[in-house]
């Protein structure tokens, strides 16, 4: 592979779940837990945030393809705004095919919702990210009066725009871990069976068992294993060849924790499962969620 250019093979792997996004909007405290244990790379990471070239390159050494921009507005936890999404659009304008920018629209703060999704669309976002944890309410609150949050759904619903939802805990300061309940996510998968469900995480490190639950009881939910150590990822999923069809692979790069795109890939590539298996994951599943234009 080169840069912005074509992959020699197609399908080639696709990473649906990493963090480009506007560092420098975070919040101190959020900033210096995202620093931690990457004091020896921290100014790379930071100018990776501004240089598209930097990330192809990176994806190039580890022979990836196509990776997902995961963005999203917490400007009362993390510091993000709405300019979240257009800086996401910006950035994969260096190469379309291979950076796919993901966006978010806030029901806390956000009036005009189907407005706002219209918007991200026009705009050429890909997926709709939420982060319960991050944005401080539980996945199926539009069943306890959010309205602007059912509204959300129902028109990403309707224009067949994905969307990623967080499961599991986070180590940012202020976030909520009670919301990252994957049980949330039945509600949302039974009220809008139409609409495409990333379960970002699959409920790591302590609701993998719900995690599986949701993902074998709903066929419009997809499993994304970001953040999961993949050495463990059989341990936390034993039965993870059951649902190979509905797997993604995803790193979580450069979060906490996550060291790099190539390694996770030859560790994933390591564990004892076939090959059709790991091609389905790693590259085939991602093309039915995000096809190429």
């Amino acid at each position: 592979m080169t840069g912005a250019g074509v992959p020699a093979r197609l399908p080639g792997i696709t990473d649906v779940h990493v963090h480009i996004q506007p560092w420098r909007q975070l919040k101190p405290q959020v900033m210096a837990a995202m620093r931690r244990g990457k004091e020896d790379h921290w100014e790379f990471l930071l100018a990776l945030m501004d240089d598209p070239k930097a990330l192809l390159d990176v994806m190039d050494r580890a022979g990836v393809w196509r990776v997902g921009l995961v963005n999203y507005p917490s400007p009362d936890l993390m510091g993000f705004t709405d300019e979240t999404n257009a800086f996401a659009v910006r950035y994969a304008e260096a190469a379309p095919e291979r950076l796919l920018p993901y966006g978010g629209v806030h029901p806390r703060f956000t009036g005009d919702i189907r407005g706002h999704v219209d918007e991200l669309l026009e705009i050429g976002v890909r997926c709709l990210k939420i982060h319960p944890p991050h944005q401080l309410f539980p996945a199926n609150a539009h069943t306890q009066g959010m309205q602007t949050l059912g509204a959300l759904y129902q028109r990403c619903e309707d224009r067949g725009l994905p969307v990623m939802i967080h499961t599991g805990t986070s180590v940012f300061p202020g976030a909520r871990c009670k919301y990252g309940h994957p049980m949330e996510l039945d509600d949302v998968a039974v009220d809008f069976p139409d609409l495409t469900i990333i379960m970002a995480h699959g409920g790591r490190p302590l609701w993998m068992d719900e995690a599986f639950f949701i993902l074998r009881r709903h066929k419009n939910v997809y499993l994304d294993v970001s953040g999961i150590p993949p050495l463990k990822l059989l341990e936390y999923f034993p039965r993870l060849e059951e649902v190979a069809d509905r797997v993604l692979w995803g790193t979580d790069w450069p979060s906490p924790g996550v060291h790099e795109m190539k390694r996770n890939i030859e560790q994933f590539l390591s564990l004892d499962l076939p090959r059709q298996v790991q091609d389905k994951i790693t590259r085939d599943n991602a093309l039915k969620v995000f096809p190429v234009s």
